[in-house]
């Protein structure tokens, strides 16, 4: 990883030390996303919390609950810490803010239905809201030309990270989740909270806030509930974003959607275990990684936009695939492909907006992009939990993902990716 000369908000370059403790933050939560949403609190929760058949329904419901709130909240918080230059100590507060609810996790017993989706939510909104100021210092850290690799070496460590936290915590899973093995399975989700507190603490300790206050009157959170209002009032100066925006929710939505319910899949119609759970998100994150390592350097040479579409191409001939899967073999096929896919998708999907958000905005920019993106996070998840209640079927539910895909690439096409940078430096 190349450390750039040219100066950025400040005037002064960014060392190598520092890219590495931004890239750590994703290492960090990706302990969250990986045994909390993915892998083993929503199995947990759908088999054990509430094992009436009626768990899918109610997580697909709760995690969009927690990404609606998430999602209002975040360019919020994008302005306040733009106008405060606060971006670094709101991300540590809203770290707290997933960390704590989630290592009470482990006190969720069976019909604890309220209390653990609570928690959940809690955690989820603390991990969501962190997540656009900590991408808002893409555009401090990198000059244009590189952020496409940055922004993949981001990713990448965060796949590993899931990984490593998943063989910490893989003893207590391994059991799995009934009668005498419960208590063990549970001591996993307070592992994943000290996993997660632990190795972000040289993000907090290295990464340097470089923007700097903005004068204002009255209250900051006065302040950047105004801003954020004149901002979507006029967003119509920035067509481009506003069609990236759209097709970006409707192709995010579906990877969400992935990730919210594959284990659940493989547990329902092919009857994984625990045990092949674990492997099949060891074969899905090494892939990841992969992925958004290899496709850093491509989103620079060919841009963002084709690399997305290329990316998402893949995708919706992986979701046929996946509904029409036999045995376990198969699944993790799969499992190597879409992981490979989704790693890139995101690392090019956070470049792209880094390119088109205005200079000294970029958190704020970043928080109308997380709106976007948990606004999009409820549809899919809820589509896919109400079609696989409604019909008991997961393969049928699952084509509600590549139909997502599909239409996120067909809106994609309409980005012009050159007319976006010149919107965001202010010409018309």
């Amino acid at each position: 990883m190349t450390t750039p000369q040219s100066p950025l908000i400040d005037g002064s370059a960014v060392s190598r030390r520092e890219r590495w403790a931004w890239c750590g933050y994703d290492f960090a939560n990706s302990a969250f996303t990986t045994i909390i949403v993915t892998v083993a609190y929503s199995v947990y929760f759908t088999r054990v919390v509430a094992p009436d058949g009626t768990g899918e329904a109610w997580w697909g419901r709760g995690y969009a609950a927690s990404m609606l709130l998430a999602g209002v909240l975040s360019p919020i918080l994008g302005a306040v810490a733009d106008v405060t230059a606060s971006k670094l100590r709101l991300l540590f507060v809203l770290t707290l803010t997933c960390v704590v609810p989630t290592a009470l996790l482990g006190l969720v017993g069976p019909g604890d239905v309220a209390w653990g989706l609570g928690l959940f939510i809690i955690a989820n909104v603390g991990y969501n809201g962190a997540l656009h100021l900590y991408d808002a210092f893409l555009k401090e850290l990198a000059p244009s030309s590189e952020m496409g690799r940055l922004s993949g070496w981001g990713w990448a460590f965060g796949y590993i990270g899931g990984l490593t936290s998943l063989a910490l915590v893989y003893p207590f899973l391994a059991g799995g989740m009934e009668g005498n093995h419960a208590a063990r399975y549970r001591l996993a989700f307070p592992l994943t909270a000290a996993f997660f507190a632990v190795t972000a603490l040289p993000t907090f300790l290295w990464l340097r806030e470089r923007a700097v206050p903005v004068r204002i009157d009255g209250s900051p959170w006065t302040v950047g509930v105004r801003r954020v209002v004149g901002t979507l009032r006029g967003l119509g100066r920035y067509p481009t974003l506003i069609r990236y925006f759209v097709a970006y929710f409707l192709y995010n939505d579906a990877v969400n959607t992935v990730f919210v319910f594959a284990a659940i899949f493989a547990n329902q119609v092919l009857q994984f275990t625990a045990r092949e759970i674990v492997i099949f998100f060891i074969v899905m994150q090494v892939s990841s990684a992969a992925g958004a390592w290899g496709f850093g350097a491509v989103t620079d040479r060919l841009g963002p936009v084709r690399a997305i579409s290329a990316t998402l191409l893949v995708l919706i001939g992986v979701t046929v695939w996946a509904a029409r899967v036999q045995n376990t073999s198969e699944f993790y096929a799969i499992g190597l492909v879409a992981g490979a896919m989704l790693g890139a998708n995101q690392a090019s999907s956070r470049t792209l907006l880094a390119h088109f958000a205005p200079a000294g905005r970029s958190a704020e920019f970043f928080g109308l992009f997380s709106l976007t993106s948990k606004f999009a996070a409820t549809l899919g998840p809820v589509l896919y939990g109400e079609i696989a209640t409604a019909t008991g079927s997961h393969r049928a539910a699952v084509l509600s993902i590549g139909a997502l895909f599909l239409a996120g690439l067909v809106l994609l096409q309409r980005v012009d990716e050159a007319q976006g940078r010149r919107e965001a430096a202010g010409y018309p």
